[in-house]
């Protein structure tokens, strides 16, 4: 209803990940099948993911003393009284983590002396020892308007910033009302079944747009994040292990920046927008600050962003440990059918999909999800490992790009990023500069293939130069985007 990624698309920790500490809720299944789609997706995008090793600090405190049983199951609960898990717990997790999904492209579980090791050195010093495995980076709202591009070349309608106001069911067909929340034109649609993706808006739909009877439901969970200026100099990121027994990952960002998440809050309204609260803020400054030796402050924060998860409802006491899995519904009473998803993580999203177009098909011809496995996104058709090979060549291409500027080219478009600078011999070339290596010519190509209108779908979703750029050319570029729509 708004710009594509718009909601919780842009705003999750921005990892392909099988999720490790969901093994301690016994999600093996959620997990293995979120293992194993992290190669597929690498393979199928390798501009906007690739892998990344996550370091695991643990303390002696971790350990569990004593050699009677008695002794060695008190310590334990002493430890999970403390929110920690124990070294062989860990151990044992991260040895399914590496075996479950059967990896080929990402390297398993290492260990880390913190004493010699660079990424120890930013550390305090009472964490001697780490253990480092591997997940996957992924830039969250690019997957998204990928995946739309695709879906358009394929046949698919993108209808943008358009609102589904009402429907009408029919035995045999839904009539849709729907809006275009820039320009207030009403359209109706004709569809023979509808799918209900709408996240955290999916139970409003069910009872305010579909109006169904439903017993299903979704949790809104709160993620917060901050992101800092730069806290260490590597490119690996950092799990720590709470007090409270959370985590939170402390990730390498937009190359001068370090994304700290997440919280887990009960959100009531999905209508309400999410904001990383002062008090979320804190939590993870001071979560972070029992394992960095320089403290962050609040001044140290340059952004914050929140995002709504729309989690299944499955009872759990706790937004922690509420189900990261999907449930899948056809509804079929009343009149034509409708799909309705909840719950769900972006690593499992093309399984998801799958899934969903399975239900599907009893109701269409020839429709069929079991080629999405080896397709890539636009962009992505080169090898995982072919990056610094497509910077060279965008480089020789365009002699004005230096290297942090082709790298990102590169990073956002993949082998599409030859179309965007069109072998540029000189700045004049690319048009007019909006400030951060943001050029007309690429603002263009985001207006008139990637769905852009707004110079905040630029800067904060087709890319993060928002990081870098000020609101005065923020502005400048929001007023010439308007006026190019305009004149068109």
């Amino acid at each position: 209803m708004n710009d594509l990624a718009s909601a919780t698309s842009s705003a999750s920790t921005k990892l392909f990940h099988g999720g490790l500490r969901y093994l301690e809720y016994f999600e093996i299944r959620l997990v293995r099948e979120a293992l194993i789609e992290r190669e597929t997706l690498l393979r199928a995008m390798p501009h906007i993911s690739w892998p990344m090793r996550f370091v695991l600090p643990y303390h002696k405190d971790m350990r569990f003393e004593g050699s009677t049983p008695t002794s060695k199951i008190l310590n334990i609960a002493m430890l999970w009284m403390k929110g920690r898990r124990p070294a062989w717990l860990i151990r044992l997790g991260l040895f399914m983590y590496d075996t479950l999904g059967g990896r080929k492209i990402l390297p398993g579980t290492t260990t880390v002396d913190l004493r010699t090791a660079l990424e120890g050195e930013g550390i305090e010093d009472r964490f001697e020892k780490a253990y480092e495995y591997s997940d996957c980076w992924i830039e969250d709202s690019r997957l998204v308007v990928l995946n739309a591009r695709d879906a358009e070349n394929r046949g698919a309608k993108i209808m943008e910033r358009t609102k589904v106001i009402s429907t009408i069911r029919h035995d045999d067909h839904w009539v849709v009302q729907l809006l275009d929340q820039d320009t207030g034109e009403e359209t109706t649609i004709c569809a023979k079944m509808l799918v209900n993706a709408a996240g955290p808006w999916v139970g409003d739909i069910i009872q305010t747009k579909v109006r169904l009877n439903s017993s299903e439901g979704v949790r809104l969970v709160r993620g917060s994040h901050i992101v800092t200026k730069r806290l260490f100099e590597h490119d690996k990121s950092y799990f720590f292990q709470g007090t409270d027994g959370r985590i939170i990952f402390a990730i390498p960002y937009e190359t001068d920046f370090t994304l700290i998440g997440t919280t887990d809050a009960e959100q009531d309204d999905p209508n309400v927008k999410p904001v990383c609260t002062d008090a979320e803020r804190d939590y993870l400054i001071s979560f972070a600050n029992q394992y960095f030796k320089r403290d962050i402050t609040a001044d140290d924060v340059v952004w914050r962003y929140s995002g709504v998860r729309p989690l299944y409802d499955d009872g759990a006491k706790s937004a922690t440990a509420a189900t990261r899995d999907y449930t899948l519904k056809v509804d079929t009473d009343g009149g034509a059918p409708i799909l309705n998803i909840f719950g769900g993580k972006i690593t499992t999203y093309r399984r998801l999909a799958q899934s969903a177009l399975g239900m599907i098909s009893p109701f269409f011809e020839d429709v069929s999800a079991d080629w999405t496995a080896s397709v890539p996104l636009p962009g992505g058709d080169f090898p995982v490992d072919g990056v610094a090979t497509l910077i060279a060549d965008l480089k020789q291409a365009n002699p004005l790009l230096d290297d942090p500027w082709a790298k990102r080219l590169v990073r956002a478009y993949g082998t599409d990023a030859k179309n965007v600078t069109t072998n540029a011999k000189s700045a004049a070339d690319l048009g007019q500069d909006f400030g951060a290596s943001l050029t007309e010519a690429e603002v263009t190509w985001l207006m008139d293939h990637e769905y852009a209108r707004r110079g905040e779908d630029v800067v904060w979703r087709r890319n993060k130069l928002g990081l870098r750029m000020t609101d005065d050319q923020i502005a400048n570029l929001d007023g010439w985007m308007v006026a190019r729509s305009n004149a068109a």
